[in-house]
């Protein structure tokens, strides 16, 4: 054979893979509005960057060999905003981009060498699940386990995902072990798929109630944003790592600052009702006191009365955790417990200082909420908190009462305290605190019900947490961005290094 040959045959295999499933399943796929698995790597990667790694790779059983290129998953690396990333994308086009022997060595070869060299790893999925002739059997079952770190997460770079269809099996595990997930909206993310759900518990089975966005978004927390379509789920994606260090061992990148960043933190007045039993939208002080159009929210449906969002301060980035009145009165659930654990531990492992704004009357408690294990999801934040590294500020803004104080950031649990002339200390709101205390009812007896909520106030205030140095500062809150620059600079190099202690790198990606 001459090189012209070997040559011509190297064409002809290249092309036999990269045309995928075949030109009518792509054209199937481009009529229906959705991009196959190579235009997502095209628009989500710098252009011309994308370096394939097995397009020669097929499946291992003879009967498919031949109509399985790349094995259905398209492995490789590039560079988004001028920075490496490994990625995998399924190519739903080719035997429903099952799992399978063959492209399971490609995932452990992507997930190794993101460690390895400390670069952040993207999974685009849409999977049919496991691919059942090679699992079937002892023979099947002998081939899984064999990698013994398939499923361990230690958080030495960013795992993120995307669901861009149907998603089930291995789709679904490296979701729940990313650090991001962003899902477009008809994809689907489960177990098994609705067909096999309803075989095993006999009865229909609804595809959309089993995993749609809805379920993922409000109910069980395990995706972080919803968009409309594929190009604006590669878009998220870039977009949130520019948060991001590309490994656990350096500072997230600083970005440039727009003129005039402050101008916005002198409406707070504005935005904060004077009066502390109206509420407010927390989303609207976060937008004030951050650099312009830096604001990322994350779980936005979940837990909604916590707000956790990825913001920018004077071009660095900064994770956000705060009470929002507008939901619940900001009391904080059990999915709000779970929302804050999972951010505390997404923004240590990464190196990102924490800034908790504080507005909230307590733990909502209840029957639900014990059901649901109230007090171990208090507790397991409380955990966390204390083996967070990363710089921590809490701003008292208003009410914080009870444990909940503690859990956010109150006390030595926060490098520093600073409160507004507004904030409102105490074990319990006053109101609920005269009754139980003294039995007394505002409608039975109002006279003495006000003297006694006079007694119980008289020490409640920023001026009193200030009088026992137990907040560091009492501000205007339009100086709150400033402050919270300086305080962050003070705090952020810990001996020369921005980099955290990583206590909770292995603690879990889904709670």
């Amino acid at each position: 054979m001459t090189y012209r040959d070997m040559l011509d045959e190297l064409e002809q295999r290249k092309a036999k893979a990269l045309g995928m499933g075949g030109a009518e399943k792509l054209e199937r796929r481009r009529a229906q509005g959705v991009l196959n698995a190579r235009e997502r790597i095209e628009k989500l990667l710098d252009p011309g960057s994308f370096l394939e790694s097995g397009l020669y790779a097929t499946s291992n059983r003879p009967e498919v060999k031949d109509r399985s290129p790349a094995d259905g998953k398209i492995a490789g690396f590039g560079r988004i905003d001028d920075r490496p990333v490994a990625l995998v994308s399924n190519d739903f086009t080719v035997l429903g981009a099952s799992s399978s022997t063959i492209n399971g060595k490609k995932i452990r070869h992507m997930r190794e060498v993101a460690i390895r060299s400390g670069m952040p790893l993207i999974f685009l999925g849409e999977s049919s699940g496991a691919r059942m002739p090679d699992r079937m059997g002892a023979a099947g079952r002998a081939i899984l386990g064999q990698d013994s770190t398939e499923y361990q997460r230690r958080r030495q770079s960013p795992w993120i995902s995307a669901l861009l269809g149907p998603c089930y099996g291995s789709s679904t595990w490296y979701s729940c072990m990313s650090d991001f997930v962003v899902m477009r909206k008809g994809a689907l993310m489960a177990v098994a798929s609705g067909r096999v759900t309803s075989m095993a518990i006999n009865q229909p089975v609804d595809s959309e109630t089993l995993g749609g966005w809805k379920l993922h978004a409000e109910t069980t927390g395990l995706v972080d944003v919803i968009v409309d379509s594929d190009e604006a789920a590669l878009l998220t994606i870039r977009r949130f790592l520019s948060y991001l260090p590309s490994h656990h061992a350096e500072a997230p990148p600083v970005h440039p600052v727009k003129e005039g960043a402050s101008e916005n933190a002198k409406r707070i007045l504005e935005i904060l009702p004077p009066d502390g039993a109206k509420v407010y939208d927390v989303r609207k002080i976060i937008e004030a006191i951050s650099d312009p159009e830096s604001v990322f929210e994350l779980k936005a449906r979940f837990g909604k009365s916590i707000t956790t969002a990825l913001a920018r301060l004077d071009g660095r980035t900064v994770g956000v955790l705060a009470n929002n009145p507008m939901f619940k009165g900001g009391a904080i659930d059990v999915d709000a417990c779970a929302k804050a654990t999972s951010f505390l531990v997404f923004c240590d492992s990464f190196n990102i200082p924490i800034v908790f704004l504080v507005d909230q009357p307590g733990f909502l408690i209840g029957l639900d909420g014990e059901r649901r294990g109230a007090p171990a999801k208090i507790i397991n934040w409380m955990n966390a908190l204390s083996l967070v590294t990363v710089p921590k500020i809490s701003v008292i803004m208003r009410k914080s009462y009870g444990q909940a104080y503690l859990n956010m950031g109150g006390g030595r649990n926060a490098d520093e305290v600073v409160c507004w002339p507004t904030a409102d200390l105490g074990f319990m709101a006053p109101e609920v605190g005269v009754n139980v205390m003294f039995g007394v009812k505002k409608e039975e007896d109002p006279e003495r019900f006000q003297k006694l909520l006079e007694e119980l106030t008289r020490d409640t205030s920023a001026w009193g947490l200030a009088s026992l140095y137990e907040t560091q500062a009492v501000i205007d809150p339009r100086e709150t961005r400033e402050c919270l620059i300086s305080l962050l600079a003070v705090h952020r190099a810990r001996h020369g290094s921005e980099v955290s202690q990583h206590y909770l790198s292995n603690w879990p990606t889904s709670y």
